[in-house]
């Protein structure tokens, strides 16, 4: 079966940092580009940050430049975003998922994993 599973989420307190976790099962993620988005109770689904199949190109959405980094090891076929500084507007719940594309569009992603409840709270 292939699939793309999250781990990494809880509660943290506002400053606070996760770290994601995105693991391929059934297929190698070496060709592909992982992205990772969010979703937030009445918000839009919307793209956070993004990595290329080779881990030489990311992006990543204006409200966590500098907090989120995003990296790979296609060695071990994860992915990471690393999220420091976190704030309660970054509550969501966090997927992550596959492309061909270096994008933040979801439409551009095809294969995507069931998510990872983060939330930001004192």
């Amino acid at each position: 079966q292939l699939q793309l599973v999250e781990s990494g989420g809880g509660l943290v307190q506002p400053g606070g940092s996760l770290r994601l976790s995105c693991a391929a099962s059934g297929f190698t993620l070496r060709s592909y580009v992982i992205g990772w988005f969010r979703h937030a109770p009445g918000k839009e689904r919307e793209g956070v940050s993004c990595i290329s199949s080779s881990g030489g190109s990311t992006n990543y959405k204006d409200s966590v430049k500098g907090r989120f980094t995003i990296s790979r090891d296609n060695a071990k076929n994860t992915v990471w975003l690393q999220m420091n500084s976190l704030k309660p507007e970054d509550t969501a719940i966090y997927y992550c998922a596959a492309g061909r594309y270096t994008t933040l569009v979801r439409g551009m992603y095809d294969r995507w994993g069931q998510g990872t409840q983060v939330t930001v709270s004192s």
